[in-house]
């Protein structure tokens, strides 16, 4: 603008001080643009420079607005008499929607070093007095790519359906199951003086329908010691039809050491269960609230392991034993909250699951319906049991009903938008950026995962793990 009034002044030929701008001409350049945005967004600034008296109905009469010797709408206020400099006392009256109030806002955001939109809000008013000022400021701090980043902010998509294992009734407890490793934990070689600690891992299988917990310790992570724990788990609670295990790679620190083993024997670990037809399944990588059943049993078993075992080493007998009493007391937990009443049943726990049934035992008739006393012992067993599943799907799965969280689908994301892939082990500034490729959207549509095409290659990530950054049209 400042160029332009200048070859007007040569136009007119008006004498140029100097073939750099000057002080004074960037001064009338930026009344130039505020005079021409009061003139886009104001109506009443025709009035005003007629002279005449605004209507009743004006918005903008409760400034007491008048127009300078520059032709500048002004606040007069009511500060007529304070301390203060004429531009604190009277500011420019500008209209937060205007383009050039748009520019000035992300000029000062970034001029007082990325502030905050009240410090950015309260700066400007010291020369300015912008309609509608704070939203405004809002609008530019979550625009601002720099301030997004450091943010770090996701999206989370509605919460999703509960799997079929979940809420399907009238199988066996460990049909389908997750599965995870804790750990490590030091333990002894043997009792005494001179004993080696050595690392020793958990495994956890939690049933999907009953939440039954069966827990074996392992020396090492090799396949082999996962395949002969998963045969001891076959052999006690029965073969499951589905496992689904963490994808490994949001182990981070040292949990190292479980990530790579998982990573490295995906696929022969794979190879030897679809020979027992047993479906292995893996979630999305570094997405553990996909496998929130079995997190939160791990979780329940380090806070048992915490008390019991303090700063002491047991041996490997021992500490088996230990993990195995924890076991038996998280399938005593209730799944339904306790009833006050003293006549109520006893509450409904995995344990009720685990009675009743051999191994190897087929599926059964139905006998709810039929009296007990027409029933042989085996199938006196089995009512009780399917008695279990009918408490099961009336007091226990209506539980499930609500969402707890992610109440609400923010999907905002598009094929093409540029994000910021969050690194839980880097600083904000060295996340990767890319763009986004394709979704993977779940039964229900709503998409929860995304592939991102990076710098090192295309990468796949869930929404908890993608930060979108503004897509400013304006500039």
């Amino acid at each position: 603008m400042a160029y332009v009034l200048r070859f007007i002044n040569i136009c007119k030929k008006k004498p140029v001080k100097s073939k750099f701008l000057s002080n004074d001409e960037l001064h009338n350049s930026l009344n130039t643009l505020i005079r021409l945005s009061q003139i886009e967004s104001f109506e009443e600034y025709v009035t005003l420079y007629n002279n005449k008296k605004l209507p009743s109905k004006c918005t903008i009469l409760k400034f007491n607005t008048f127009l300078d010797e520059n032709k500048i709408m002004r606040v007069g206020g009511r500060l007529g008499n304070a301390l203060f400099t004429y531009e604190k006392k009277h500011p420019i009256m500008l209209q937060s929607t205007n383009r050039f109030t748009k520019l000035l806002f992300k000029y000062m955001h970034v001029k007082l070093l990325h502030a905050g939109p009240r410090l950015l809000l309260a700066s400007i008013r010291e020369m300015y007095w912008p309609i509608g000022g704070l939203n405004l400021a809002k609008y530019c701090y979550r625009q601002c790519y720099l301030c997004c980043r450091y943010k770090g902010r996701v999206i989370n998509p509605l919460m999703g359906n509960l799997p079929q294992g979940r809420v399907t009734p009238g199988g066996f407890p460990f049909e389908s199951v997750g599965v995870d490793y804790a750990g490590p934990i030091m333990s002894a070689s043997h009792q005494g003086r001179g004993c080696k600690l050595t690392k020793v891992y958990i495994l956890i299988f939690v049933c999907f329908a009953t939440k039954a917990v069966h827990v074996e310790l392992t020396g090492d992570l090799t396949s082999n010691n996962y395949l002969t724990a998963l045969r001891r788990f076959i052999s006690r609670r029965g073969k499951p039809k589905h496992i689904y295990y963490d994808n490994g790679t949001s182990f981070v620190g040292a949990y190292n050491e479980i990530g790579r083993f998982i990573k490295d024997n995906c696929n022969s670990l794979s190879e030897n269960l679809a020979q027992e037809n047993i479906n292995f399944h893996f979630i999305p990588s570094q997405a553990p609230h996909f496998g929130g059943l079995w997190e939160a049993g791990v979780k329940s078993i380090k806070y048992h392991l915490r008390r019991i075992l303090g700063n002491c080493n047991l041996t490997y007998e021992e500490l088996n034993t230990v993990l195995v009493q924890i076991e038996g007391v998280l399938n005593s937990r209730p799944l339904t909250p306790l009833s006050t009443d003293p006549d109520d049943l006893l509450p409904l726990t995995p344990g009720h699951f685990l009675i009743g049934r051999l191994i190897t035992s087929f599926p059964s008739q139905n006998y709810g319906e039929v009296p007990s006393s027409r029933l042989s012992r085996y199938q006196r067993i089995q009512q009780l049991r399917q008695h279990f599943w009918r408490r099961w799907s009336k007091e226990y799965l209506s539980e499930l009903q609500q969402r707890s969280k992610w109440r609400s689908n923010a999907d905002t994301l598009g094929t093409g938008d540029l994000v910021v892939l969050k690194e839980d082990n880097l600083p904000p500034l060295k996340w990767r950026l890319g763009r986004i490729t394709a979704f993977h959207p779940g039964a229900d549509g709503i998409n929860r995962v995304a592939d991102i095409r990076t710098a090192t290659g295309i990468v796949r990530r869930p929404f908890c793990k993608i930060c979108p950054l503004p897509n400013n049209k304006e500039g």
